[in-house]
């Protein structure tokens, strides 16, 4: 059976002036499609097997191509918008024929030149379409263990629970709120530390490191800031976590881990006022 969006193996079975007529090496002999005279392998001849790529051109026809898609059914890749429309967008996947990705299958804002995580879906009338509802796409079977350091790619941004993000492309993982210091946008590129391995296999990942391995960074933002500031910093156990990530960056605890490595170094004192730096 030819399958459509996939790469697959097909039999030479007719040469014709366009091109060759390949079919499935156990396909109905009526089952054909043509693989264009410019994607014919010089020497081939009838009987020959030969590796390619099935999908529907520019006149809605499916036909064989030699070339490799950046994306076939059942992967996720970072594809790249060449045209934005009213219906949609297209996207560059190593065709002649960009795809296609439907205004229905869009997440967040797209904009020409940027570049989202898609996977590959045949539609109601039989053509390849890309979405970028990629939840259902992602496997929670991964490698990873706590304390990893892994890359993945933001998918979609939830108000209530955090940033969904497809780590390696391919594997469930969520920065809950409580973690986010940062501002997201889909189809951005993520490095984190995977915090907790649920045991629903969903990897919960955090964009700092390790708290005895984040005080010296958060003591050093804390100095700079002082520095900006002409040495005085108006916070103190007092602020409300959410001041100290507006002003930092940093959850409360890791702003008190901070301040009490600084004080013990005498590089800084408390006062009513907030934080004042000493040399």
């Amino acid at each position: 059976m030819i399958e459509l969006g996939k790469i697959q193996k097909l039999i030479v079975i007719k040469k014709a002036p366009i091109g060759v007529y390949l079919k499935a090496r156990n396909g109905k002999d009526e089952d054909v499609i043509l693989l264009p005279r410019n994607q014919v392998p010089q020497e081939i001849e009838i009987g020959d097997e030969i590796e390619v790529f099935v999908y529907k051109d520019s006149e809605d026809k499916m036909v064989a191509t030699t070339k490799k898609p950046k994306l076939t059914i059942g992967d996720l890749v970072v594809l790249r918008v060449v045209e934005t429309t009213s219906i949609g967008a297209f996207l560059d996947w190593g065709l002649e024929k960009d795809l296609f990705l439907p205004f229905r299958e869009q997440v967040g804002k797209i904009r020409k030149g940027g570049a989202y995580l898609v996977g590959l879906y045949s539609d109601s009338s039989n053509r390849l379409c890309a979405t970028m509802n990629v939840y259902n796409l992602l496997s929670s079977d991964s490698p990873y263990k706590e304390n990893d350091i892994v890359k993945g790619t933001v998918y979609n941004i939830s108000k209530q629970l955090g940033v969904f993000v497809a780590v390696a492309n391919r594997y469930h993982g969520l920065i809950p709120n409580k973690e986010l210091y940062f501002n997201y946008n889909e189809g951005d590129k993520v490095d984190a530390r995977i915090k907790r391995v649920r045991q629903d296999g969903k990897l919960e990942l955090s964009v700092r490191k390790e708290a005895y391995n984040e005080i010296e960074d958060d003591a050093q933002k804390i100095m700079n800031k002082l520095e900006l500031n002409e040495g005085i910093l108006l916070l103190n156990d007092s602020s409300t976590p959410e001041r100290i990530k507006a002003e930092l960056s940093m959850s409360k605890a890791a702003f008190k881990r901070a301040v009490g490595r600084l004080m013990k170094e005498g590089a800084i004192k408390i006062t009513d006022e907030g934080i004042k730096r000493l040399w």
